[in-house]
């Protein structure tokens, strides 16, 4: 007799009646390359400058405007956009993201495409309009794409809890295990510093920041440079196994912008997310969304474009 026979029908119906429960109860995350539609949580929607305005929709680009969809390219890093417990796709970027589609008029969708690395060749590409990730802005980045300037970062150390090592400094990393996401402003300041060294950092490039993260709470690299909002968000709200990170938040190194980017041939998107963003800054619901992930020190006055060359340069 085969298994269905010995269960019975009554058993079986109770055996699947308990995986579909199992089933939805689990979180479902997006997978990498998957297109998440963004729609406002009750908090963001009530905030002051989340309405639609006829005349910055009338700003966008015609194609885009009978599309009806702005193509939004992510990847994931914490707090400026991850998954929560419940799986839902969260954080600054995706609360900007999903206020900017009620201020236009458009169905957002927003993508994570796994990497750092793959933001600006998907902006080059046309694949998508516009990344809201939390793209560090520098001159060099400035050559390929618009740089919509929507908040502040800097850059600091994270070693597992408590520094049993007692780095202090760039140059305390000399002669260590660094791990750094691939393609990032990081990587490059990193590999910048290294050079100086009279013992080289042994670098550990890698695709994905949450890999990056795990790499030192599990002992196979002994530090990571990274974004200041990441640093200290990951020291509150600790994620991942293995030990706990700590930021050295005294160490605050090349204090600059993030960015989203537009292409260069796509003015007309730019200025019109320059003006929805400004609409949020001067209502005061960009100034809610950054107290919400507790980085209200990183807000801006005043929404730029391409102005990383106005940073001081450490």
């Amino acid at each position: 007799m085969n298994s269905i026979g010995r269960i019975g029908r009554a058993g079986l119906a109770s055996l699947v009646a308990v995986l579909l429960a199992a089933s939805s109860a689990a979180p479902v995350y997006a997978a990498a390359n998957e297109a998440v539609k963004m729609t406002p949580d009750a908090d963001i929607a009530k905030l002051p400058g989340v309405a639609f305005t006829q005349k910055l929709a009338d700003m966008l680009p015609p194609a885009l405007k009978e599309a009806g969809v702005l193509k939004v390219a992510t990847d994931l890093t914490p707090p400026i956009s991850f998954h929560a417990d419940d799986g839902k796709l969260v954080g600054i970027d995706a609360d900007l993201a999903a206020a900017l589609g009620v201020i236009f008029g458009l169905e957002v969708q927003m993508t994570d495409v796994g990497a750092g690395a793959a933001i600006v060749p998907s902006i080059l590409s046309k694949r998508f309009d516009i990344s809201i990730s939390g793209i560090n802005d520098d001159p060099e980045l400035e050559k390929q794409v618009d740089v919509i300037d929507y908040m502040y970062d800097a850059t600091t150390i994270m070693t597992i809890k408590d520094n049993p090592l007692g780095i202090k400094s760039m140059s305390d990393l000399c002669g260590k295990k660094v791990a750094v996401p691939v393609g990032t402003f990081q990587a490059r300041m990193v590999e910048a510093a290294s050079a100086k060294c009279t013992t080289p950092m042994d670098i550990m490039a890698i695709p994905k920041m949450p890999d990056v993260l795990q790499a030192v709470r599990t002992g196979r690299a002994d530090a990571t440079v990274n974004g200041y909002a990441t640093s200290v968000y990951t020291t509150e709200n600790q994620t991942g196994n293995g030990k706990g990170l700590q930021a050295l938040p005294d160490v605050r190194l090349a204090v600059g912008y993030l960015g989203m980017l537009t292409a260069k041939d796509n003015p007309q998107l730019r200025d019109a997310v320059v003006a929805g963003l400004q609409q949020l800054v001067e209502s005061g619901g960009y100034e809610a969304i950054m107290k919400r992930w507790s980085l209200s020190p990183l807000a801006v006055k005043t929404i730029k474009v391409n102005d990383a060359a106005s940073m001081p340069v450490e």
